[in-house]
């Protein structure tokens, strides 16, 4: 519970919400305020200056982006293009791998072909920090690379002509969470800041007209909302709600029934960041980067459709998968879940095992790897963690005790990636399970929800639920606010394929709500029972009301649940 003085230090705001501040970390006033003016120096960004050089001196020439095939990837990408040619820029041209055919990042193969469009330059964007093979292919090929990346660098770096990363090793940039597209806008930013004082009138405000861009990236990358990330994504969902975003970005709202002027950061976390991630997981990111690209709504529409078409079919493979994922631990017995908890099935998608991961750690409430096959000699693995277990420096640890036995991997504290030999697969089970025991002996795999304590009933109204959806933008390590309470249940049924739709009342007296929990339906619940939630703002048909969103249903007594 935060002290008394760091809620009066955060200002004339109301308690509750200083309350909710103070337990988020929030000291000080102006860790609420989200102006431009709040963003870190552009030129405190090591090596930016001489990036932002290399790229001027390339203007007249041809230049290739290299992206990566996820959201985060595609706004990069689509970010530096249209400021490049809104600069002025003579032709610039983006490439993505396909994921099935070249793997990620940029390896010598991708290098190959990007050489035969003959470029001048080489920018990567959200991949590149060891991509060391491909960087040496292209000077071979007499081809500069400029790597921006945000990914957490190995032991050696590429050979790049500049890399701008918040995390290289003595980087003293103050917000080092920045997404791939947060790096790509701090490039454009200098760039334009560059142009401007070469006397290119209005070039330093280019990058500004894109942060709709940035803040989707950022979401659906769950990189930390630190206070800079914050400031970047509460500046992208100004413009998305006053109709300035890129029409994509509307496009994508509009075909998932939401509403751009009333956009949060769950709207593109949820909704427009799925509908993208389909295309690069199943087929070609690139239908995703057109859509963000065009200045046509009649093509972003259709490229929206398409998207939508891509998602649901994602979501039936998915949802195989998943039924045999959980087949396989239910069988296992929880008693008997590793520390770290490895799921592979020859017949699943590489692109959707990374979404299993997702789905099986929310069960066992371990760090999850899931695997496929990438080809008849390799296993694509992705891999989800829990707070406290940081899965890439579990992956190093493991590389570093059994040299070869993985062939490469890279990623995050909650998120990593790798490739291994299949014959490798049950000898890498048994060191991840060591390395665990060794790294991390207090690992809290209790699954508890960590809430912000008992709303009172009164507050739980339209009001308060709107000025809760303002307070944001919520997001990674800036939880939206998750209370709990005791209520009585009214009414129960499913709604969709597997929701619980709730009509319940404050155990102490109260309104009736609606409340909705997602993925949740299986046993009837009578009585009173404990809730976590989350308090949102329903619309239907033009009416707003308050509605919970339940995150755990537990019984009071076992007569409350059959």
């Amino acid at each position: 519970m935060p002290s008394a003085d760091k809620i009066a230090s955060l200002g004339d705001i109301d308690p509750l919400h200083a309350r909710l501040f103070a337990m988020r970390g929030l000291t000080q006033a102006s860790q609420l305020d989200y102006g431009l003016a709040q963003l870190a120096p552009i030129g405190a960004l090591e090596n930016i200056d001489q990036a932002a050089e290399l790229v001027i001196a390339k203007r007249d020439k041809k230049i290739i982006v290299v992206g990566d095939f996820d959201v985060d990837g595609a706004t990069s990408t689509a970010l530096v293009l249209r400021c490049l040619r809104e600069f002025g820029f003579a032709d610039v041209e983006y490439l993505v791998p396909n994921r099935f055919e070249y793997g990620y990042g940029l390896t010598p193969e991708i290098v190959r072909v990007a050489a035969d469009r003959s470029p001048a330059l080489l920018i990567t964007v959200d991949n590149g920090v060891s991509s060391v093979a491909g960087v040496a292919e292209a000077n071979a090929l007499g081809i500069p690379v400029l790597v921006t990346d945000h990914h957490l660098p190995g032991e050696e770096l590429p050979d790049a002509a500049v890399i701008v990363n918040p995390n290289l090793a003595g980087s003293r940039f103050p917000s080092r969470y920045l997404a791939g597209v947060g790096v790509a806008f701090y490039l454009m930013a200098r760039v334009g800041r560059m142009l401007q004082e070469q006397g290119a009138a209005g070039a330093a405000k280019v990058p500004a007209k894109y942060l709709d861009l940035v803040a989707l990236g950022t979401v659906a990358d769950v990189v930390p909302l630190d206070h800079n990330n914050r400031v970047l994504v509460h500046q992208g969902l100004l413009r998305i709600r006053a109709g300035h975003s890129v029409v994509g970005i509307q496009a994508i709202l509009k075909q998932s029934g939401r509403q751009a002027d009333r956009c949060v950061s769950t709207d593109l976390g949820f909704a427009v960041g799925p509908r993208i991630n389909a295309s690069g997981r199943l087929e070609d990111i690139s239908v995703g980067i057109e859509c963000l690209l065009t200045d046509d709504f009649e093509t972003a529409m259709n490229d929206a459709h398409q998207l939508d078409s891509i998602n649901s079919e994602r979501r039936d493979i998915e949802a195989t998968m998943r039924e045999q994922a959980f087949a396989y631990v239910d069988a296992m017995g929880s008693q008997r879940w590793p520390a770290c908890v490895c799921v592979y099935d020859r017949s699943w998608h590489q692109g959707v095992v990374g979404l299993i991961a997702a789905r099986v750690r929310e069960r066992c409430h371990r760090p999850v790897i899931a695997f496929a096959r990438e080809n008849d000699r390799f296993l694509k693995g992705s891999a989800r963690s829990i707070q406290g277990v940081h899965i890439r420096d579990l992956l190093e640890a493991v590389s570093a005790m059994h040299p070869g036995m993985i062939e490469k991997f890279g990623g995050h504290a909650m998120a990593a990636g790798l490739t291994l030999a299949e014959g490798a697969l049950e000898e890498f089970k048994k060191a991840a399970a060591r390395q665990m025991a060794r790294l991390y002996p207090r690992a809290d795999f209790s699954g508890a929800i960590v809430t912000d304590g008992q709303l009172p009933g009164d507050a739980i109204n339209l009001g308060f639920a709107r000025s809760l959806r303002d307070a944001g933008p919520w997001g990674s390590a800036f939880p939206e606010p998750t209370w709990s309470g005791d209520f009585a249940i009214v009414e129960q049924r499913v709604v969709g394929e597997n929701h619980l739709k709730l009509r319940v009342r404050p155990a102490g007296g109260g309104k009736i709500v609606d409340a909705i929990a997602f993925n949740q339906a299986g046993p009837v619940y009578r009585g009173t029972v404990q809730l976590a939630f989350r308090l949102d703002v329903n619309e239907f048909r033009g009416v707003e009301n308050p509605q919970l969103v339940v995150e755990q249903i537990a019984p009071l007594t076992a007569a409350d649940a059959c």
